[in-house]
C-alpha cells in the first residue's frame, strides 16, 4: 500500500462536519449557544450548494441538526463531545496503485494535548465511525495528530509546526525523523516543510499549540499563502514575517522553491481576550468553490476574497461569517474535512 494525501483542490465525493452539542467548547448562555449552533449550521448550508455534506450529530442535537440543517445535508447520529470534524475526524487518502480504494487515517487524538479544559474520549473514536461510514480502509496511527496540523500539496510535500507533532503533551520523546516516517507511511510525505510556530493566540489555554492551517496552506503547485500580518503592533506581525523567510528558503517535493503569497489579516487586531487570530488562510476548498472565512471587515473580507480567487482559479469564493467559530478556537477550515472522490463503491455510507 502506498498511500497519499490529495490536495485539498482535488475533486470531493464529500465534506464531513460534527453539529455542535451543548459543553464547554459551545458557551454557557442560551445566546453563546445558538450562535454556535448557526455558525456550523450556516458553513453546512453553504458547502451544500457545492457538493455532499455528511453531518455527525450527537443524538441529544438531532432534532435541532434537522432544523437547522438544509435537506441536502445528510445526518449520521453518533456520541460525541467535541466537534472539530478537521482534528477529531479521519485524514483521508487514496493508493495510486490501487485506483478506487479509499483510506482513512485515524490519528490519536487527545484534546489537543489533553488540556485539563477538555473533554475528547467521545470524539476520539469518530475517526474510525467515519471511516466505516464512508467505506474506507482504516489506517490506523499511534501518533497523536490533529487534521489542521498538516497542509499537504497532495504530491509529497507536507506543512507542519514543530510546537503541535513534538509537543510533550501529544508526542512524549518523539523526535522529528520518527514523525517524518508515520507521515510518510500514512500521507505519503516525502518532503517536510517544519514552522517553528503558529500565531500567538494559539498558545493560549484553549489554542491547539500552534496548527498549521491558521498561518499557512498550498495553493497551486509551489504556491504557499501565508496569513500575513501587516500591523507591527500585533505580536503576529513577526510570526508572519518569519514565516515568509523560512518558506521562501523551502523547496518542495520536487525541488522547487516555494512562492509565498500573503493574505492580509483583517484590521481589527484585539477582542475582549487580547490579540487575535483572525485568518483568510483558514478557508475549505469545495467541488468548484472556496468558503471563505469573513469578519464583518467589508474591505479586507473583499480583498481576502479576491486572492483567493487568484489562487484558485476557475471556483466561486463565498464569505462566511466565522467570528463565532473563531470565538470558539478555530474557523472554517477546522470544522470540516473532505473526503476525495474516488472511483469504485468505496464513496458515500449509510445514513444513520
Amino acid at each position: 500500500m502506498a498511500w497519499r494525501m490529495p490536495h485539498e483542490a482535488d475533486p470531493h465525493d464529500r465534506t464531513w462536519m460534527a453539529f455542535p452539542r451543548e459543553g464547554f467548547t459551545l458557551g454557557a448562555s442560551t445566546a453563546e449557544q445558538e450562535a454556535g449552533y448557526r455558525a456550523w449550521a450556516d458553513v453546512a448550508n453553504t458547502i451544500a450548494r457545492f457538493e455532499p455534506v455528511s453531518m455527525v450529530v450527537d443524538p441529544s442535537q438531532a432534532d435541532r441538526a434537522r432544523r437547522m440543517l438544509d435537506g441536502a445535508v445528510e445526518i449520521h447520529t453518533a456520541p460525541l463531545d467535541e466537534f472539530w470534524m478537521r482534528d477529531v475526524g479521519p485524514t483521508f487518502v487514496v493508493d495510486d496503485d490501487r485506483p478506487g480504494v479509499l483510506g482513512a487515517v485515524d490519528w490519536t487524538f487527545n484534546g489537543w494535548g489533553a488540556p485539563a479544559w477538555a473533554e475528547w474520549e467521545l470524539s476520539a473514536r469518530l475517526g474510525a465511525h467515519v471511516a466505516r461510514l464512508s467505506g474506507a480502509e482504516l489506517v490506523a496511527s499511534d501518533l497523536v495528530n490533529e487534521g489542521g496540523a498538516i497542509h499537504v500539496d497532495g504530491a509529497g510535500t507536507v506543512l507542519l509546526t514543530h510546537t503541535v507533532q513534538l509537543d510533550p503533551r501529544r508526542n512524549p520523546g518523539l523526535d522529528r525523523a520518527a514523525v517524518e516516517a508515520e507521515l510518510a507511511r500514512t500521507i505519503g510525505a516525502t518532503a517536510f516543510v517544519w514552522l517553528p510556530r503558529g500565531l500567538g493566540r494559539d498558545y493560549d489555554a484553549l489554542g491547539t499549540n500552534g496548527h498549521v492551517d491558521m498561518v499557512a496552506t498550498f495553493a497551486a503547485d509551489g504556491t504557499v499563502l501565508l496569513h500575513d500580518q501587516t500591523d507591527p503592533q500585533h505580536p503576529d506581525h513577526l510570526v508572519s514575517r518569519v514565516l515568509r523567510d523560512l518558506l521562501e528558503s523551502a523547496s518542495d517535493a520536487a525541488g522547487r522553491p516555494l512562492r509565498v503569497v500573503g493574505l492580509p489579516a483583517p484590521a481589527v487586531l484585539r477582542d475582549d481576550h487580547g490579540f487575535v487570530d483572525l485568518s483568510y488562510v483558514n478557508h475549505t476548498l469545495v467541488n468548484g468553490g472556496v468558503v471563505a472565512c469573513g469578519f464583518d471587515d467589508a474591505v479586507a473580507d473583499a480583498r481576502a476574497r479576491e486572492l483567493l480567487a487568484d489562487a484558485y482559479p476557475g471556483r466561486e469564493v463565498v464569505t462566511v461569517d466565522a467570528r463565532e467559530i473563531f470565538a470558539r478556537g478555530g474557523g472554517i477550515h477546522c470544522i470540516t474535512q473532505q473526503q476525495p472522490r474516488v472511483s469504485g463503491p468505496t464513496t458515500g455510507g449509510d445514513r444513520g
